[in-house]
């Protein structure tokens, strides 16, 4: 399972408070304070601001280490955590926004599985409900045709993070060097779609309200990620 060594130091790797508010700001130019869910929630740094904004806010993410990571955060426990998979919303009720942030979406590796989100996504989304993602930018694909590689050191071990991309997918890998000489090793895959045929299978199911490059660039220009607002149909 992915993130099960990296939870722990996720924070220390990618940790950007400034970045997280603009990701709340982003959402907050479109939606009030409400009932809302997120989907992979990793650490919870963004659900964590959501609630001390006044969101009331139900959590997800596939991964139990990355939940403990979350909960931590929750010193009031004001949010309902679940640690399960995005693609199957069946146990819960309807909401008036939707959240899927930080790359997240990226992690559905087949266009089936990206029309069934959508439909999954609006199937729970109250009447008008919001649904707000990101994802890579068809230019993150050229940029890690050379791979990045980054090496550093925790407490207790070293580490190294690579990514690069073939073709539409972005692999990135991480290895944990203990000092016990242990070593553990994980394995991300990315898929990043065409723009054009992400609206098309938004339409099916929402009303694109907008869609920009690096949070402020009106509509696909180059940058690292696009962030769509859309409203169920």
């Amino acid at each position: 399972m992915i993130y099960d060594t990296l939870a722990q130091y996720y924070d220390a790797l990618v940790k950007d408070e400034e970045a997280s508010r603009m990701w709340v700001d982003w959402i907050e130019s479109k939606c009030s304070p409400c009932d809302v869910l997120e989907l992979a929630c990793g650490s919870g740094e963004i659900t964590e601001m959501l609630v001390q904004d006044g969101f009331d806010v139900s959590a997800l993410d596939l991964s139990d280490e990355m939940i403990e990571q979350a909960k931590q955060k929750d010193v009031d426990n004001k949010i309902q955590f679940y640690c399960q998979d995005m693609k199957d919303l069946s146990n819960f009720s309807k909401f008036s926004a939707i959240f899927c942030l930080c790359d997240s979406f990226n992690y559905l590796l087949e266009k089936e599985e990206v029309s069934k989100f959508f439909k999954e996504v609006s199937d729970h989304l109250k009447d008008q409900g919001y649904f707000f993602f990101d994802t890579h930018s068809l230019d993150r694909l050229e940029e890690f045709e050379d791979e990045f590689n980054e090496t550093g050191s925790f407490e207790d071990c070293d580490y190294q993070w690579s990514i690069m991309s073939e073709d539409d997918l972005i692999y990135q890998d991480f290895a944990f060097y203990f000092q016990e000489g242990h070593i553990v090793q994980e394995h991300h895959i990315q898929r990043v779609y065409d723009p054009v045929w992400l609206e098309k299978e938004l339409s099916k199911h929402f009303n694109i309200l907008s869609v920009k490059t690096d949070f402020d660039l009106e509509g696909i220009q180059e940058g690292e990620k696009y962030f769509y607002i859309c409203q169920k149909k």
